[in-house]
């Protein structure tokens, strides 16, 4: 397995690295304003949200790689302490990206790109128009991470008002996952899209038996994966003996057992079974059938 120390890679190939493994990304679309009132839009993906009291965003202009200059969002934070974060679905990845080209700083990246300015409310930046959740906010601080190429610039942002798209609103409370369509980057020119088969659920964690308390015939299992033993491992209740016998009178298991005999042929065919239960959730059904091998108990 290849390692690295920082210091031993350039920055170019250490950022490389980073980005393609620290992902995906979720992208800020910053706008600013600056001292003469003129507006700058562009993206981010060194951004998340750190708290929600106060609601506090933070992004991250970094010194360009190549040539250690400053980007312009960053001067108009510092000066102006006021932007706009406006979040990016899959309808405005291309605008986005040309809102990422580097223009000469007289140049509006909004015109540019062909995205709506919006007036704010208690901010000078405008928001973009066609984002679906914008967020006024005001700068508390700027923390340098560095002087050279590749160091970063955390720009900490208090929310002061959030703009949500009514499709976007979801009936039980907060946002629709599926209709925010939100993307994200990946390493190089890779993004993703958070929508349709790439979402999935993940149920609260309960305490349960752990992991540690699986029998080592099921740990060692060539068929079950690492999330199918944290599923086992969640569970606070084993299957009774009564459970257990008369889960063996269950059609396809009988089949089973009928055709194979005692031994690893048989114990890899009820793990197979356990599989496809766990894969649609019935976690207490899947120990049953792993608990007929008298092996695993």
């Amino acid at each position: 397995m290849p390692s690295f120390s920082p210091e031993e890679l350039i920055t170019r190939d250490r950022h490389r690295i980073l980005l393609g493994a620290v992902g995906p990304r979720p992208i800020a679309l910053v706008s600013t304003v600056d001292e003469f009132g003129n507006p700058n839009l562009s993206p981010f993906s060194f951004f998340n949200i750190f708290s929600s009291n106060p609601p506090t965003v933070i992004f991250s202009p970094a010194r360009r790689v190549r040539d250690n200059t400053t980007k312009d969002t960053l001067h108009n934070a510092l000066r102006e302490q006021e932007v706009v974060v406006n979040v990016v679905n899959y309808d405005l990845v291309q605008q986005v990206n040309l809102s990422s080209a580097e223009y000469p700083s007289h140049v509006d990246e909004f015109v540019k790109s062909g995205l709506t300015p919006v007036p704010s409310e208690l901010v000078a930046p405008p928001r973009v128009a066609e984002s679906p959740v914008s967020l006024e906010c005001i700068v508390k601080d700027v923390v340098a991470l560095g002087e050279e190429g590749g160091a970063g610039n955390l720009v900490i942002c208090e929310i002061k008002k959030i703009h949500c798209a009514a499709h976007v609103m979801s009936d039980e409370g907060g946002l629709d996952q599926e209709a925010l369509d939100l993307v994200g980057r990946m390493g190089k020119n890779w993004w993703v899209r958070a929508s349709g088969d790439a979402l999935f659920t993940v149920g609260a964690p309960q305490v349960g038996i752990g992991v540690d308390q699986i029998p080592m015939v099921i740990r060692n299992s060539t068929v079950l994966t690492g999330n199918d033993l944290g599923l086992l491992g969640g569970v606070t209740v084993l299957p009774t003996e009564e459970e257990i016998e008369q889960k063996k009178n269950d059609f396809d298991i009988r089949r089973l057992l009928q055709n194979y005999a005692d031994g690893i042929e048989r114990r890899e065919a009820l793990h197979e079974v356990a599989r496809e239960l766990l894969e649609n959730g019935h976690v207490h059904e899947a120990w049953k059938v792993l608990l007929i091998d008298k092996s695993a108990r």
